[in-house]
Parts: C-alpha cells; structure tokens; sequence
C-alpha cells in the first residue's frame, strides 16, 4: 500500500518528483561516495518508489551524472555573476566553497574512488572545464589577469586557493586553530585572499598602460 502510494504521489508530477530525486542523490553521493551510496536511501529520502527512480535515471551511474550534470549547470549560472575584479572574484568562490559544502565532498568521494581514472560523464565535464579554461584565458586577453600564466595550471590554482580548506577542513585546523565552519576564520582567509591578489598587482594603473604587470603579476613580491 505504502509503495503504491508513494509511485502514485511520484508519477503526479514529474519534474518535482525528478527534483527530489536529485536532492536527495546529491546528500547520499557527498556523504557516502558512488561506491557506498544506496538507491533504497535515495528513494526513501525522496519518498519515491526505486522502480520510478530507475524509471526516470537508469540505473545508479545515470543517476549519478544527472547529479553532476546539474550541480555543472548551477555553476554556471555563478560563473556568469561572478565580479570581474580578481580579489572580489577570489572572494565569491571561496564564499560558495563555503556554503557548496555538498559539491566539495562530493568530489572528494570521486577522487578517492576513481583517482587518475576516467570519470563518469568525463566526456561532458572536460568539455564545461575547456569552457572555464576560455573564460580565464579571455579575462587575460583583457588585462584582468596576467597573461604570463598557462591559463589551465592557474585555473587549478585558483580553485586550490578557495577550495582546499573546505577540501581538507582538519588541515585548515591544525594550520589556524580554527573550525573551517567558523565565521572567524572565514573572515581570516577572505583577508589573505584580498591580500594574496593585492600582493600580484601593479603598483598602479600607469605601469599596466605602459605595458607593466597586470593584476596577479608576481613582479611586487620580488
């Protein structure tokens, strides 16, 4: 009867019955990886039938990149609002790192499961990274970040610097005495980043008109 129930609730409405579905895999894939996720749990934690679930996904793996595939496209709509400033670009990621708790975790899952091996949808998602790596590369072309640097190492680096606290949140702690989760030091790495940015500048607008170092341009720290 319950079963019955819940298949009945579900097929009522697609769409949100697919939106549930989705929450609840991302919670079970960043809490438990691929390997150890469970779709009864999923299911029960969407209050749907399994048999709708594998209905509208497939199977675990389509369940799995229709998880990543959604978390990509709400990325991208923060890429398009993100600051064209460096330091208040840092800023934000580091804010959604913050509050994205989900997404960090569960690429760790990934890279304990899956190491350098191929990744599911990597087809897809080497094609969304080949689109990040443009945007940067056209923010150099405009003199908002140094064109010195290979635009895909200093993506990777970029992410380092506002991801890996979240990543590693006992390293965080024993580097800063400090709960990741702790507004005080969140207040703390948001300073460094302006710093670290402030740190790669010019000394001012007259050197980059007459072909000085742009922003992230290590001449200052010599």
């Amino acid at each position: 009867m319950k079963a019955a129930h819940l298949k009945k609730t579900g097929s009522r409405n697609p769409r949100h019955s697919q939106e549930r579905i989705l929450e609840s895999a991302l919670k079970e894939f960043a809490s438990k990886g691929f390997a150890g996720a469970r779709v009864d749990a999923i299911a029960r934690r969407a209050r749907i039938n399994k048999r709708m679930l594998y209905h509208y996904f497939g199977n675990k793996k389509g369940l799995f990149r229709e998880v990543m595939r959604r978390k990509m496209a709400e990325r991208a709509t923060w890429v398009a609002s993100a600051p064209e400033d460096q330091a208040e670009n840092l800023l934000y990621w580091f804010r959604i790192a913050c509050r994205d708790r989900e997404w960090v975790r569960l690429l760790e899952w990934e890279a304990l499961q899956w190491g350098e091996r191929k990744v599911i949808d990597e087809t897809h998602r080497k094609e969304n990274t080949a689109l990040a790596i443009r945007r940067l590369q056209q923010r150099q072309d405009k003199g908002l970040v140094c064109g010195q640097f290979d635009p895909g190492q200093l993506l990777l680096s970029l992410m380092a610097l506002t991801t890996y606290p979240l990543a590693f949140p006992q390293i965080a702690r024993l580097v800063t005495g400090l709960s990741v989760s702790d507004p005080e030091f969140q207040e703390q790495r948001e300073l460094f980043l302006r710093q670290f940015v402030a740190a790669f500048q010019a000394p001012s607008a007259n050197s980059r008109a007459e072909g000085g170092p742009g922003p992230l341009h290590p001449a200052n720290t010599v």
